[in-house]
């Protein structure tokens, strides 16, 4: 077997309407299903796509009493990474976006290949915001993924 690329996310959410709301408004991801004006479909449920496939996130509805992700090192999912663009510019206007919407940034790192921005969605699900850095071979240089990781400066 030859795994070709991560095809989609699910998430278990306490609210799958604060939530899709979330991605939709704050992110700017295309909700796909159901369409954020339709509630005839009956399931707790929300997809997202930004059209490379039929969905890369699916938010599934569990119920306001669903305890948080543990903090710390455990197993399971630490974060996942959303590529905003391919410069720091448009890295500075997620930033800008995020802040304006109320989200608390968890972190910023430069990571030699990234950079990248650390937030939360609203179950607590760390979010990496990030550009592919110009000019960084790591293809060709490998160990270039494994710098130590430095403070942002946009």
């Amino acid at each position: 077997m030859e795994i070709k690329e991560l095809g989609h996310l699910v998430l278990y959410v306490r609210n799958v309407e604060r939530s899709a709301r979330f991605y939709r408004e704050v992110l700017g991801w295309r909700q796909v299903m159901p369409a954020p004006e339709d509630d005839t479909l009956g399931l707790p449920a929300a997809a997202f796509s930004s059209g490379r496939t039929h969905h890369e996130l699916l938010l599934i509805e569990v119920g306001d009493d669903a305890p948080s992700p543990p903090p710390g090192r455990r197993t399971g999912l630490y974060h996942f990474g959303l590529k905003v663009g391919d410069t720091d510019d448009e890295l500075r206007d997620a930033l800008r976006r995020v802040e304006e919407a109320g989200v608390r940034l968890v972190g910023a790192s430069d990571h030699t290949v990234t950079h990248s921005l650390y937030i939360l969605d609203p179950d607590g699900n760390e979010i990496e915001l990030y550009i592919d850095v110009a000019g960084v071979d790591w293809a060709g240089d490998p160990s270039k993924l494994a710098t130590p990781v430095k403070p942002l400066r946009l």
